[in-house]
C-alpha cells in the first residue's frame, strides 16, 4: 500500500479524529488541521504523540497557511464545518462563513495543486423530503430563510455546487459524501447532538428533554462504518464528481432513543418534552424522518454498515461513564 501525506480539516473533530486514527494505522503521514471552535485537542491528545502526525491550529479560511500545507499533502479530507443545530442556531454567522468560504478556499488549493478532495455534506440537504429513502438525486425542499436551521443545509449545498463544479469545469478529483448522523466516542452534546447529551444526562439521572414530539426518527451510525466508507471512497475513482450518502438505514424515533438510553444506563431519568420554541429560544423547522438510500455507495465500494445501534450507544455510553 502506498504511503501518503494527508490533510484533514476539521481533524480535531468528532469525525476527523477517528479519521486520522484510522489512517495513522494505516501508515499514513497525517496533518490536522482545527480553529478548535468545536473540536477538541483531547480528541486527539493520543495521535499528537505519534511521530507522523502534525496539529496546527487554525481556521481554513486562512488562504496563507492552507496554501503551504495542501502543498506539502497528497490529498484532502475536508470535514472543517459548522456543526450542530444549537450552534447553526445561535451563530448563523459563523455557520455560513465557515462552511460556504472554508471550502471555497479548500477547493481552489487543491485545484492549484490538484489535489483529490473528500468534502463532507449533510443529511440536512434534503431539508423537508418526505419520499423515503433519501436518493442522491432527490429534489430539495428547504423551509423558509427566516428559519436560521436551514442556512447550514443551504451552506453545504453551496459545498456541493463548488466541489461538483470544480470536478465539470477543471476535471478536479473531488468525492461528496452527505452524512447521516453519524455517532460514537469523542462526540460533544454542546452543539445539540442528541446521543452524546441524553446519555450524558441519563448517566446524571437527569430529565432527558426531547425537542418536539419525540416521533420524529432518525438513522444513527457508528463513526467506525463511516470511517472505514470514506477512506474507501477516496480510493474509488469511480466516485470522483459524485454525490453519496453515507450512513446506516437503520431508523429509531428520537422517543425509542431516549427509553433505550434510560434502559441500557440503568438510569432514573425520566423524559420531559420540550417545544422547539422552549428548546431554541425562537420556532424552529424540523423533519420527521430521516433514511438513506445506500445504494450508491454499496455498488461504489460493497459499502454496509456492519454496527448495530444497541453496539454503538454501549461505546458512547461507556466513554461517557469513563469521562465522567
Amino acid at each position: 500500500m502506498d504511503k501518503h501525506n494527508i490533510l484533514i480539516t476539521g481533524g480535531a473533530g468528532f469525525i476527523g479524529s477517528h479519521l486520522a486514527d484510522r489512517l495513522v494505522a494505516d501508515g499514513h503521514g497525517v496533518v490536522l488541521v482545527d480553529d478548535l471552535s468545536t473540536g477538541s485537542l483531547d480528541n486527539i491528545a493520543d495521535l499528537l504523540k505519534h511521530p507522523s502526525v502534525e496539529f496546527i491550529r487554525e481556521s481554513v479560511r486562512n488562504e496563507m497557511t492552507m496554501t503551504s500545507l495542501v502543498d506539502r499533502c497528497d490529498m484532502i479530507y475536508h470535514l472543517a464545518a459548522a456543526v450542530g443545530v444549537q450552534l447553526i442556531v445561535d451563530r448563523p454567522v459563523h455557520t455560513i462563513e465557515t462552511n460556504i468560504h472554508g471550502s471555497e478556499v479548500m477547493l481552489n488549493l487543491a485545484n492549484k495543486f490538484r489535489r483529490k478532495i473528500l468534502v463532507a455534506s449533510t443529511s440536512e440537504v434534503y431539508g423537508k423530503n418526505t419520499k423515503v429513502p433519501f436518493v442522491e438525486d432527490d429534489d430539495v425542499t428547504l423551509g423558509p430563510t427566516h428559519f436560521t436551521r436551514w442556512s447550514y443545509a443551504c451552506s453545504k449545498m453551496v459545498d456541493e455546487f463548488l466541489a461538483l463544479a470544480y470536478h465539470d469545469q477543471y476535471r478536479l478529483p473531488t468525492v461528496i459524501c452527505r452524512f447521516f448522523n453519524t455517532v460514537g466516542p469523542r462526540q460533544t452534546g454542546q452543539y445539540g447532538m442528541v446521543v452524546p447529551r441524553f446519555v450524558r444526562r441519563a448517566l446524571r439521572g437527569e430529565p432527558i428533554e426531547i425537542y418536539g414530539t419525540g416521533k420524529q426518527s432518525r438513522c444513527f451510525c457508528n463513526v467506525s462504518d463511516v470511517v472505514g466508507a470514506i477512506v474507501k471512497l477516496m480510493a474509488c475513482d469511480a466516485a470522483e464528481g459524485k454525490v453519496v450518502n453515507v450512513g446506516t438505514d437503520e431508523s429509531v424515533t428520537i422517543e425509542e432513543l431516549a427509553n433505550k438510553i434510560i434502559d441500557m444506563t440503568g438510569s432514573k431519568s425520566d423524559t420531559r418534552r420540550l417545544s422547539y420554541e422552549e428548546a431554541y429560544g425562537r420556532p424552529f423547522d424540523d423533519m420527521l424522518t430521516r433514511v438513506p438510500s445506500l445504494e450508491k455507495v454499496n455498488r461504489l465500494i460493497g459499502y454496509k454498515p456492519t454496527v448495530t445501534l444497541e453496539e454503538t450507544l454501549r461505546q458512547v455510553i461507556d466513554f461517557e461513564r469513563a469521562r465522567m
